[in-house]
């Protein structure tokens, strides 16, 4: 979700609870396990399956000193004879100027189970496990005790300084439901809300709450032949993780190897805010696919931080044997 915390610091100096934000992606179906685990083994080539791998870098608010930088790669494929996908992820997610770092390794199995064949719904269920180590540079960060009125920070701290790791683990889970032209999905993230906290002492107000996520769409063809080229994809993305919630509401028009989108992002927090407004830019040559997107700020806060990037790659590999079991789910690429 968005990080509404603009300066790391603040949070070792601000008293009360704070809840850790999971990081977010414009470009969701680019990392469509870390999107909704139900999408491993999701991937297709010429509508038979194949293997994926993609990684996306995002650079949030690049204006501050201390901006968010998110990096995510995953592989995965769908594998007939366990009636389903695999998918394997990792995370790395560095973040403000007290430079605290994310990195998580996660494992996902995903089950196809065919509905109404003879109409073409499917279901797809998926799980996902995760070790996630988090650490923090203690030296990054500004305490009050060493503020001198005239000369700045140049006294020592009295702060005790706890573990600079935690780790732990967290689950995921995920279901989608889809034909040929729409497709409805819900993910559930941090299903035990971990607890995460430097300090021993404040461990059990220090958790990572439960990520809603709720996304749909629909693939509209353009032009009349079977295997349409262009078509237009609208869609809508909701999520909420604790007080905040976010809803993106867009489409993606695709014209042969090149895809456009354009996205409007409405935050809801303790207070309500437009937020961004996004730009998609993509094209795919045979197996590979490359796309730009930027966020542009409308609130308030688009004098400190008017945009952000984001870049995604993906390969594609078809697997030669056709899966019984296999039907992909027709949504956006990007």
């Amino acid at each position: 979700m968005k990080r509404y915390i603009l300066i790391l610091s603040l949070f070792f100096i601000i008293k009360g609870d704070i809840l850790a934000q999971d990081p977010e992606l414009t470009q969701f179906y680019a990392s469509p396990v870390y999107t909704n685990p139900a999408m491993a083994g999701n991937a297709f080539c010429t509508f038979n399956a194949a293997g994926r791998f993609s990684i996306s870098y995002r650079n949030q608010w690049p204006g501050l000193p201390g901006t968010y930088r998110t990096m995510v790669a995953s592989f995965d494929q769908h594998i007939d004879e366990i009636n389903g996908g695999l998918g394997f992820m990792a995370l790395y997610d560095r973040a403000g100027a007290g430079q605290l770092t994310n990195i998580s390794l996660s494992g996902i199995y995903a089950y196809v189970l065919p509905l109404d064949v003879r109409r073409g719904f499917y279901l797809r269920a998926g799980i996902q496990g995760t070790y996630t180590q988090k650490s923090i540079d203690w030296n990054s960060l500004k305490w009050a005790d060493q503020i001198d009125p005239i000369r700045g920070f140049i006294y020592k701290t009295n702060e005790v300084h706890s573990t600079d790791i935690i780790r732990y683990p967290n689950f995921a889970a995920g279901l989608i439901g889809y034909s040929s032209k729409f497709y409805v999905g819900l993910a559930v993230h941090n299903i035990v809300e971990p607890k995460e906290s430097f300090y021993d002492s404040d461990a059990e107000n220090a958790k990572v709450p439960r990520r809603l996520t709720f996304h749909s769409g629909a693939v509209i063809p353009l032009d009349k032949r079977k295997n349409a080229q262009s078509t237009i994809s609208p869609n809508i993305l909701f999520m909420n993780q604790e007080t905040f919630t976010q809803l993106n509401l867009g489409f993606y028009i695709n014209r042969g190897p090149l895809v456009t989108g354009l996205w409007f992002r409405q935050a809801f927090g303790h207070y309500k805010t437009s937020d961004a407004l996004m730009i998609l830019f993509g094209f795919r040559k045979d197996r590979f696919k490359f796309a730009y997107s930027t966020d542009i700020t409308v609130s308030s806060a688009r004098s400190a931080v008017p945009v952000s990037h984001e870049v995604t790659a993906t390969l594609e590999w078809c697997i030669p044997k056709v899966p019984k079991r296999f039907k992909p789910v027709r949504c956006p690429e990007f």
